[in-house]
């Protein structure tokens, strides 16, 4: 049964108006149920944001994990593995033999100290009265001695070097008379001795001590000096070393792998520039033959300031560098290889793992998904460590390259389902721009997987940055890099700086040939030169 019912016109424009302003609530109502949805969505990016920022201001600065197969993969930006050769990360990975290097344990103890130190010795003798026989009364006699030693410091001791160059005269006339010629210094008429010298820059360079405390310090031992003059000492030292830097570079464009990486620097008197303006220190490092640590300082960071830092090196090498753009154009331009880091892409899970809320989860997190499989990586290369590279090679095409499957497998299933802004986004495409780098490395046993030796070898910089925080000119950025070049190489020689400093500084001013200069590069000075 159909039931009519009958509006008037002014019932029916009111029904209709009734309808339209329901429609237009519910327009409304979805209207600002999406703007919610993007304000929520912008709330929890930034709020994510701002917690990685309290992280990094705040938090511990290791990326060691609370489990247990992850813990001990990295800390900080360099990979620490179980000296034992067991693999770190306890992912199912089939055995197979490996030859590694005999291991022999060394005896524990107490250090000897260095024997080329110079040695006080004291006796300790019985008085005459008990050097008696007890039995018979006969007078004992000496029959050796028991030895110990300790170690004695003795402070500084500042001291004044006085010169006296002798006059001669003939003493029949007043016309020839002759001075002895000055000895040759890496700094002519140098207030410092080329010890003093060594003592400031290695204080500096390798101890992190800034000029202004050295002053200080000299002061209390009576060695009234500036920091003025100190800094200018350092700076024409600096430059003097130019030609050592040259060779240094040489050798380091021959290499077959170099690390690259780059820091902040900050430089108050660069013409043309505030005192606020970035200017940047690069590092370039092999470990191939003698390891050569080369640093360099350059106002910017663009294509235009790293092209002169790889001029020369051989088409075919390897590059191993992070995802900054520059070294795909550096790597491009000169027809080279170039290899990722996986330390720098496992770094961006762990930011977005840090950032997933912590109450217990059904399953486990995306991104620790990603830092297990990442994990069996290094527990490859950790079980290969001492292998030759053959047997590496051999070892990462058998097992590296289906973990790196894994990986493309799941970084491809979730690669769009991720808001590209919120931190697994970024490690999402991040990776998914390095990939065809990340997996090079399976294609020769000597490729490193990661950049953490470069990083390694910044790091002192970096430390003692945070004391001395600036350089004053360019000429001391200059000067510093050169610096630490030479000190970190002697270090990667296993080269006491302090000791090669101080014949460098003896001998270079007696160089003239490219033989001599070479002679004086750290690992060609003997032992006996240094102390």
């Amino acid at each position: 049964m159909t039931t009519t019912i009958t509006l008037t016109s002014d019932e029916y424009a009111a029904l209709l108006a009734e309808r339209q302003s329901w429609l237009a609530d519910q327009q409304l109502v979805h209207m600002l149920t999406q703007q919610l949805r993007v304000v929520t969505v912008e709330r929890d990016l930034l709020k994510q944001r701002v917690d990685a920022f309290l992280r990094q201001l705040f938090a511990a600065k290791s990326e060691a994990r609370a489990n247990p197969a992850q813990r001990d993969l990295f800390i900080n930006e360099a990979e620490a593995l179980a000296p034992t050769g067991q693999p770190v990360a306890e992912e199912s990975i089939p055995d197979t033999e490996v030859q590694i290097a005999p291991h022999s344990r060394k005896k524990r103890g107490r250090k000897p100290l260095d024997p080329y130190l110079p040695r006080e010795i004291v006796r300790h003798e019985l008085p005459e009265s008990e050097r008696v026989c007890a039995h018979d009364g006969s007078p004992l006699v000496e029959i050796g001695a028991e030895i110990s030693e300790q170690l004695d410091i003795i402070p500084q001791q500042v001291r004044v070097i006085q010169h006296q160059r002798i006059k001669y005269a003939c003493p029949c006339c007043d016309d020839s008379i002759r001075v002895t010629p000055a000895p040759v210094r890496i700094i002519p008429k140098g207030l410092l001795t080329e010890a003093a010298l060594a003592w400031v820059i290695t204080g500096k360079y390798q101890d992190g001590l800034p000029l202004y405390r050295q002053a200080a310090l000299l002061s209390r031992f009576g060695g009234d000096l500036s920091r003025s003059t100190l800094a200018a000492s350092v700076v024409r030292v600096g430059h003097a070393l130019q030609p050592l830097i040259n060779l240094l570079r040489d050798r380091l464009l021959e290499a077959d792998v170099i690390h690259g990486d780059e820091t902040v620097v900050q430089v108050l008197k660069e013409p043309g520039r505030a005192a606020q303006t970035k200017s940047y220190l690069w590092v370039q490092m092999t470990d191939s033959g003698p390891p050569i640590r080369l640093f360099s300082y350059t106002p910017g960071r663009g294509r235009s300031q790293a092209q002169p830092l790889y001029e020369g090196i051989k088409p075919g090498s390897v590059l191993m560098s992070d995802g900054y753009e520059v070294y795909n154009g550096l790597a491009a331009g000169h027809g080279l290889i170039h290899l990722g880091c996986w330390a720098h892409a496992r770094r961006y899970f762990v930011e977005a793992e840090a950032a997933q809320p912590k109450p217990a989860r059904v399953s486990e997190p995306l991104a620790t998904r990603f830092i297990t499989a990442i994990g069996q990586l290094y527990a490859i290369e950790s079980r290969t460590k001492d292998a030759s590279p053959e047997q590496r090679l051999q070892f990462r095409q058998t097992h590296s390259r289906e973990i790196l499957a894994n990986i493309e497998t799941l970084l491809l299933q979730h690669l769009h389902g991720v808001m590209p802004n919120s931190l697994l986004g970024k490690a999402l495409h991040y990776l998914s721009a390095q990939w065809p780098k990340l997996i090079r490395f399976v294609e020769n046993g000597r490729w490193p997987i990661d950049n953490n030796a470069c990083e390694n070898a910044i790091r002192p910089f970096v430390i003692g940055r945070r004391n001395w925080l600036f350089s004053d000119t360019v000429g001391g950025a200059q000067a510093s890099a050169s610096l630490y070049s030479l000190i970190e190489t002697c270090k990667a020689n296993s080269i006491e700086p302090y000791g090669y400093l101080i014949a460098v500084f003896r001998q270079l001013p007696l160089a003239k040939t490219a033989e001599d200069f070479e002679a004086l590069l750290p690992w060609q000075l003997t032992p006996s030169v240094i102390r």
